[in-house]
């Protein structure tokens, strides 16, 4: 284990390799407890694995509480690279196969993003724009604008801001996922900066944003900074993090696309970003409020026919989102996945209109011939749809 550590040493990060080598002294110290007999990495087989699962499962962590999903997994994970890789570079005392398998990962929930809603956002940057303390409100104005994460705040080097063209942009460095990019800069935040500067006088450390010693600005601090203005806006608990997740969502409800968004934060694949679009996903309420309206029209003795899309006269522009299907078209962004590929003339998104009667007579003759009366229904009603919106 300590060859493999010195190897890791070489091209991951210091704090890559701590939390490696933790999670490898867990193990250790749990396999020789549980089984003292084994005294090399090669005599290491599934019941030690096995016992290692039960342990970790069971253990409690620094509050008392067990181990959350999330750490588990990554404990999991640590020790399997170790035994792929020792393996790979035909250590002397690597095991013969393999045993931790995919099934052995405990599954991880998914929850949404938590992102602050207009209301709560609009009062928390009204108490940012009047705190008195300047470093203070540039930290915090930084968060909220750009979405840039806690690291890369503490980061940015004193001369990150470059002009382009007639705007400016915020260059930053290098971070968790290895990559540095530049974010457009609001103009306040220009002038902000500026301000500050002016007040701190030379960097003494290169980075743009320091403490009174001089030195670069740690987690615990910037949490703090966030939850202070929070507390004087009166909106409860705010974590850095959720001020990214509200600019997220609010550019892509404002109709930003997903490659802008992307780019904006750092994402390294669009799955990450698509996580703001299930947020924003209307093709749930869209199907139910459509639904809502003939169940209600059914109860009140109204026309029990739900109200069809017609489509976009000739001299409307056409989105270039805008899909041909076989009886019309889907005018779902194409940027978001679909969950009703298999029942498009059902989805919100649906649109037909008198081009497409002649097809959609063709589909109910179909549907008739085959006797599948819900399948026709469908037709019908869209046919019926096309004539009452001429």
């Amino acid at each position: 284990m300590a060859s493999y550590l010195d190897q890791l040493e070489v091209s991951a990060r210091p704090s890559t390799v701590d939390a490696a080598e933790l999670t490898l002294r867990f193990f250790a110290h749990r396999v020789s407890e549980a089984d003292p007999s084994c005294t090399s990495v090669a005599r290491i087989g599934r019941a030690h694995i096995e016992d290692f699962k039960t342990w970790q499962a069971a253990r409690r962590g620094r509050t008392g509480k067990p181990l959350a999903t999330i750490t588990i997994r990554h404990q999991l994970s640590t020790v399997r690279t170790f035994f792929e890789r020792i393996m790979e570079w035909d250590y002397d005392d690597a095991p013969a196969r393999l045993f931790i398998y995919m099934s052995d990962f405990p599954a991880l929930d998914e929850p949404l993003p938590k992102f602050l809603d207009d209301p709560t956002a609009a009062k928390f940057m009204a108490a940012v724009a009047q705190d008195p303390n300047l470093r203070r409100r540039l930290m915090v104005e930084l968060l909220a604008r750009t979405g840039i994460r806690v690291g890369e705040l503490s980061g940015l080097e004193d001369d990150a801001i470059v002009r382009k063209g007639d705007g400016h942009r915020l260059r930053i460095p290098v971070g968790k996922l290895h990559n540095d990019r530049y974010v457009p800069l609001h103009p306040m935040l220009v002038e902000l900066i500026a301000e500050y500067k002016a007040v701190r006088g030379r960097s003494r450390s290169g980075h743009l944003l320091e403490r009174d010693d001089g030195r670069p600005f740690d987690r615990r601090t910037v949490h703090r900074y966030v939850a202070t203005v929070a507390k004087r806006a009166g909106v409860g608990h705010v974590h850095p993090h959720q001020l990214r997740h509200t600019l997220a969502t609010q550019s892509i409800n404002a109709g930003m696309s997903l490659e802008a968004i992307a780019a904006l934060l750092g994402h390294r694949s669009m799955d990450m970003t698509l996580t703001y679009a299930r947020i924003s996903d209307e093709t749930v309420a869209d199907a139910y409020f459509k639904v809502t309206e003939a169940v209600e029209a059914q109860y009140y003795g109204l026309s029990s026919k739900a109200p069809v899309r017609a489509a976009a006269s000739s001299a409307s522009p056409v989105s270039d989102h805008r899909r041909l299907l076989a009886n019309g078209h889907c005018t779902r962004p194409a940027l978001l996945a679909c969950a009703f590929e298999s029942v498009c003339e059902r989805c919100g998104f649906f649109e037909t209109g008198p081009t497409f009667v002649n097809i959609l007579k063709r589909q109910r003759k179909h549907a008739d011939e085959r006797g599948q009366s819900d399948r026709r229904q469908l037709f019908d009603d869209l046919i019926e749809g096309v004539a009452d919106a001429q």
